[in-house]
């Protein structure tokens, strides 16, 4: 079954507490490819700019016990989750108090049931496994996993899904279909449409479009419903990646403003986008020094 959210004209009021984390995740990623800029920071990172409303829209959705399974592009999903910009920049930059010891740098996290990695595909058939364990021993929590419309390049992801649709696994795949795979455009690496594949397997799909997170989260509540129930579920945000590949890879002309959900909200609603932009980004400028002055750990020290 396909369903579709379509796009609201404008832009609906938020919640503080709602905006304020996604505009905490916009600061946290413009920060770090700042710090790139001024050579503080080694090996790569991939930036989550233009998408911070999806895993925002998401989380209160989920359960402090479901297994959620991130990607290369995770700095969003993570501080949706823990609301730890000090954790995840300590582990960044090698600090004390990184999540991981410093060790797994901006792509590979694990904290709790929460795990993230670099490898392309790799994570929802480690997903569907984690939901099989679950049907069996914890029902009612779920798996879920974020992937983008490159994903579906890798054979693993079709063979997880034709498992979990045979065995009705509690799995929920959320698809950031930003349109680029890399530097390669979907319509030049992508046949036919998710919606169609999620058909092929029986698999339930949802297609959001835009980025109003309270008729999203709406929207998104009985299909999360029905993957907790066994019928595992894609769901599908035509959404856009505002930045590089990684730090400087991207060959795609500027793009408009009216791409970025913030600019259309702010052209709604400045007053709440202005007060809480300025504290967002004071939070972590305030973050950065702290931990810019911490002692490197174990792993970074010479």
């Amino acid at each position: 079954m396909t369903a579709t959210l379509d796009a609201a004209v404008e832009p609906a009021r938020l919640s503080d507490e709602d905006l304020s984390l996604m505009l905490t995740i916009r600061a946290f990623e413009d920060k770090l490819l700042e710090l790139f800029g001024r050579g503080l920071l080694n090996g790569t990172t991939h930036t989550c700019l233009g998408q911070e409303y999806v895993p925002v829209a998401l989380e209160p959705l989920l359960d402090p016990a479901d297994h959620v399974f991130s990607n290369h592009r995770g700095h969003g999903h993570y501080l949706a989750r823990f609301r730890d910009p000090e954790g995840l920049l300590a582990e960044i930059m090698g600090r004390e108090g990184a999540v991981c010891g410093g060790v797994g740098g901006s792509q590979h996290i694990r904290r709790d049931r929460y795990l993230s990695t670099g490898v392309q595909g790799e994570s929802l058939p480690v997903a569907a496994g984690v939901a099989l364990h679950l049907k069996r021993a914890e029902p009612g929590r779920l798996a879920c996993v974020y992937i983008g419309d490159g994903t579906f390049g890798e054979g693993a992801v079709y063979e997880a899904l034709n498992i979990a649709s045979l065995w009705r696994l509690p799995l929920l795949v959320v698809v950031e279909h930003n349109g680029i795979a890399q530097s390669t455009p979907t319509e030049a690496h992508l046949a036919g449409t998710i919606a169609g594949r999620a058909a092929a397997f029986g698999v339930g799909h949802l297609l959001v479009e835009g980025a109003d997170v309270p008729r999203i989260r709406r929207a998104l509540a009985p299909v999360v419903a029905r993957a907790r129930a066994g019928e595992p579920q894609i769901a599908e945000f035509r959404t856009h990646r505002l930045g590089p590949h990684s730090k400087g890879d991207d060959t795609r002309p500027p793009r408009p403003a009216r791409d970025d959900w913030l600019a259309r909200y702010a052209a709604a609603h400045p007053d709440q986008v202005e007060r809480l932009e300025r504290a967002a980004r004071a939070a972590v400028e305030a973050v950065a020094a702290d931990v810019a002055a911490r002692p490197p750990t174990r792993w970074e020290r010479p």
